[in-house]
């Protein structure tokens, strides 16, 4: 089976993209891991901290080795925005196939200095014990939220001003070595009553050109198909998406509850969340995979 590198190598020579959906419970990553089985892709499992502190840090990586193992399949698993080194660590050691440092709200200096330390870390697990973890930085505040917003947070980086700079940005993947690097290019955590603003496309061209390692963008729930499709065409290797898979699979609960109140079997009743869930993921997936 190949490695999560050798996806992402294999997605951006193809000019597609690997989702990476965020899940909270067991059926959140059944409904990841079924979307993707049935389209034949390979998929990431993303855990932000508060995510890996309900399901298990240790549980969540065993559960994603079973699933690859028993199934064959290429699924990953991701440890999603960690803000310090100690919550690093503790991802790295519990053998995540990848992970994020998000010092987006540090200056650049500190980013650089911790971000450096998770990957000197992470290599030396690798040499430990010939398993490859995967870092990424994050340069490029785009906020902290996964809920439905009126406006733009305040702080978000949007204006040209504010978003990523192509000189930080080759800066930053030289001083660190990270394998992966998530810019600010217009994309906002959470999503925007009416629709996200535009991605920045030239923006999202001239750092893929100043840097030697693959693009992540985040925060791509709100966002337009053919805005996505746009952003893979011009270099975009992984695409996040978290809100609008709560938004589903909240919705199938409360509609399957309100139909049928009273069912008391969780298996029953949360199947349909489950089931809604996996329809984004499937949907996405077919987007980034044009």
């Amino acid at each position: 089976m190949k490695s999560l590198r050798e996806c992402i190598v294999e997605a951006r020579e193809n000019k597609v993209a690997i989702g990476h959906f965020n899940a909270s419970t067991i059926d959140g990553i059944w409904a990841i891991a079924d979307a993707a089985k049935g389209l034949d892709l390979p998929v990431i499992v993303g855990l932000s901290e508060g995510e890996r502190d309900y399901i298990g840090v240790n549980q969540a990586v065993a559960i994603i080795k079973s699933i690859r193992k028993d199934r064959n399949q290429p699924i990953f698993l991701n440890a999603d925005h960690t803000y310090s080194l100690d919550r690093a660590k503790e991802a790295i050691d519990a053998g995540f196939d990848a992970v994020i440092f998000d010092g987006a709200s540090l200056s650049i200096e500190e980013n650089i200095k911790i971000t450096k330390k998770c990957v000197e870390y992470a290599r030396e697990i690798k040499t430990e014990s010939n398993q490859e973890i995967l870092i990424e930085g994050e340069l490029g505040f785009i906020g902290t939220s996964s809920k439905v917003l009126d406006e733009i947070p305040v702080g978000v980086a949007m204006t040209e001003e504010q978003l990523t700079k192509a000189k930080d940005a080759e800066r930053f993947v030289r001083e660190t070595g990270i394998d992966l690097f998530a810019p600010a290019v217009g994309n906002i955590h959470g999503m925007i009553i009416g629709g996200d603003p535009s991605l920045n496309i030239l923006k999202i061209k001239e750092i893929c050109n100043a840097i030697p390692v693959p693009l992540v963008l985040h925060g791509a729930s709100g966002n337009s198909p053919e805005d996505i499709r746009k952003a893979i065409e011009a270099g975009i290797s992984i695409v996040h998406v978290n809100t609008e898979l709560r938004l589903a699979y909240r919705a199938g609960l409360v509609k399957y509850l309100s139909e049928d109140s009273e069912e008391v079997a969780p298996y029953k009743y949360l199947k349909p969340a489950k089931l809604a869930m996996q329809k984004v993921v499937e949907e996405k997936l077919k987007i980034f995979n044009k």
